[in-house]
């Protein structure tokens, strides 16, 4: 099954890149948020390969993975993860299902549970939601690379900070470190922004017979 901490980051990826609104038009924003909203407002969908790694407080590897993500607005995701840890996350824009292949399990939640179950999708609303709860850092390297880095205000977040970085206003590698100094890094690869995605792509095929688990059931 896959660690925890990577449905955390998987549900950052989607809260940054896919959701209708991720910043208004500018107004009355820091700089550091005016510029990442320039870089995102502009996609309409996003593909791409990933490799995901945790790393313990030691600084040593505890998981890697690899899949595939594909999301268009608004709200449509698909994300996988290749075997040994295989899943499924798919959102139709209404409802997230996550389909455990080990466990014989997809679990159904709708967009406005987990908008209130994870502090991340708080991206995904006005300018001042995101200046009430995240302080916004960026750093240029070069003419080309942009690091932007949201740190929670309050204590009880999923996360102490997350780092996104952009190459030519692309989204490339995104990094999470959490209160127990466990960072996870997803790294992008065969980027492709705004390109057709499939009819179908963001629907769920699963076996009969799997337990199926809604939440508030």
């Amino acid at each position: 099954m896959q660690h925890p901490f990577l449905k955390h980051l998987f549900t950052l990826v989607a809260a940054l890149v896919f959701s209708t609104a991720v910043f208004a038009d500018g107004e009355g924003t820091d700089g550091a948020a005016a510029e990442l909203a320039s870089m995102l407002k502009s996609y309409d969908s996003y593909q791409a390969d990933f490799i995901q790694i945790v790393v313990n407080e030691n600084g040593n590897k505890v998981q890697e993975t690899q899949g595939t993500l594909k999301a268009k607005r608004p709200g449509l995701f698909y994300w996988e993860t290749s075997e040994p840890l295989s899943q499924f996350i798919v959102s139709d824009g209404k409802k997230v299902e996550v389909y455990d292949p080990d466990l014989e399990q997809v679990t159904v939640h709708t967009l406005e549970e987990q908008v209130k179950s994870t502090p991340a999708l708080l991206l995904s609303g006005e300018v001042n939601n995101l200046e009430d709860t995240y302080r916004v850092s960026q750093r240029k390297v070069g003419d080309n690379t942009r690091e932007f880095t949201l740190e929670p205000k309050s204590p009880d977040s999923l996360f102490t900070s997350l780092r996104l970085t952009f190459f030519k206003g692309e989204l490339q590698e995104m990094r999470m470190q959490d209160s127990l100094a466990q960072l996870s890094v997803l790294s992008f690869d065969r980027i492709r922004l705004n390109e057709p995605v499939e009819a179908g792509a963001f629907t769920l095929d699963y076996p009969e017979g799997v337990d199926i688990i809604r939440d508030g059931a």
